[in-house]
């Protein structure tokens, strides 16, 4: 789709060797690029396409030590968007900012099809 690597189809787009994200509707950049961090090594984010399976506005890891994951939008297992740091490396997560997680959480819904390109 012209201004992301992802077809036109996809409602947010990820951009991981880019560290950038997007929110599309009907083929048109409705938001971003915004900035955003993933995986580390031994925990990158998976590449695909996959849709958002359900949302958590308070959520806390299970895994890592009840760590705190606001406006969190799952789309594959464990992987979600949602606020943190845009300077340290997640465990697969994509990291976005305090505003961006905001305006991810309010536009995406479950179903939505999620591109994570390299």
């Amino acid at each position: 789709m012209k201004g992301t690597p992802c077809s036109v189809t996809a409602r947010a787009c990820v951009d991981l060797s880019a560290r950038r994200a997007w929110l599309i509707r009907n083929g048109v950049v409705q938001y971003g690029p915004v900035p955003i961090t993933s995986g580390r090594a031994g925990y990158r984010t998976p590449t695909g396409t996959y849709r958002v399976t359900f949302k958590d506005i308070d959520h806390r890891s299970s895994i890592f030590n009840d760590a705190p994951m606001p406006n969190s939008v799952f789309f594959n297992g464990g992987i979600a968007f949602h606020q943190g740091s845009l300077s340290v490396l997640s465990h697969g997560c994509i990291h976005l900012s305090r505003a961006a997680s905001a305006t991810f959480y309010r536009s995406l819904s479950p179903g939505d099809v999620v591109q994570v390109r390299p």
